[in-house]
């Protein structure tokens, strides 16, 4: 069985992006089978997402800080991304204050849940209590 980069070269698509995050560790297996169907967009994707290091905008131990905060996010849970850059942030100087308070940011987005659910619960409660509910 030929290798993704290998099926990649055949399909004569170039994917340094994708080369490059393999060779950091940063490359999801997921992602395998997206990239054997089509390259050419996952590609163009995950040079998107690497744009950031390869600006200079942003402080290399800011952005680890930001993945961290995206990975660990209610909508994304990616626990061996969190792994990852917090691994990383600690390598770029971050302390676990800095991390730690990260992470508390990033428990904001599941506050939504609430906000949404809690008023749906109290109607559901409340047309339960109407006559003829129940």
């Amino acid at each position: 069985m030929n290798t993704d980069s290998e099926r990649t070269a055949a399909a004569g698509v170039n994917s340094p992006a994708v080369e490059q995050m393999r060779a950091r560790g940063a490359w999801n297996p997921l992602w395998d089978r997206l990239h054997e169907w089509d390259p050419g967009w996952t590609e163009q994707f995950m040079a998107m997402g690497s744009q950031p290091w390869q600006s200079g905008v942003l402080d290399p131990k800011v952005i680890e800080l930001l993945c961290i905060a995206v990975d660990a996010a209610a909508t994304h849970m990616y626990a061996p991304g969190v792994r990852r850059h917090i691994r990383a942030a600690l390598d770029l100087g971050a302390t676990r204050e800095e991390i730690l308070e990260v992470l508390k940011l990033s428990t904001l987005v599941g506050i939504h849940a609430c906000n949404i659910g809690v008023p749906i619960l109290a109607e559901e409660l409340a047309a339960r209590e109407q006559p003829g509910n129940g």
